[in-house]
């Protein structure tokens, strides 16, 4: 587990995601720092890395990613435990924002090498 300091590629994420069942990539997005924790069982400890590296909990939110289904739109998925904050407006393990959503995706896609 660790914080993005440079780019990564499909095949890096595929190499990660050989330890997970469902063959994916468990990421935390700070999306005011534009930063991204990744490769970590838990959502959790990603979340605990980066609030550790003065991160704040409204920015983070998880995600999963994909690496086979990079060619899609459904490489990123939406969910985590972490994302459930009803007091913020989100009652969902899903990002409900779209302007959230897409920020996520833009921050991705900046960390991400297709």
């Amino acid at each position: 587990m660790y914080i993005l300091k440079e780019k990564i590629s499909i095949a890096d994420l595929k190499k990660m995601s050989e330890k997970m069942y469902h063959r994916l990539v468990k990421a935390v997005v700070d999306i005011e720092k534009e930063i991204i924790a990744i490769d970590a069982e838990l959502h959790s400890d990603e979340e605990m890395l980066l609030l550790e590296n003065g991160s704040q909990q409204e920015n983070l939110w998880g995600i999963n990613i994909h690496p086979g289904l990079a060619e899609t739109t459904d490489w990123i998925e939406f969910d985590s435990m972490i994302n459930l904050r009803p007091s913020h407006g989100n009652s969902s393990r899903s990002v409900n924002d779209p302007k959230i959503r897409e920020k996520i995706v833009l921050i991705v896609n900046k960390w991400i090498q297709k």
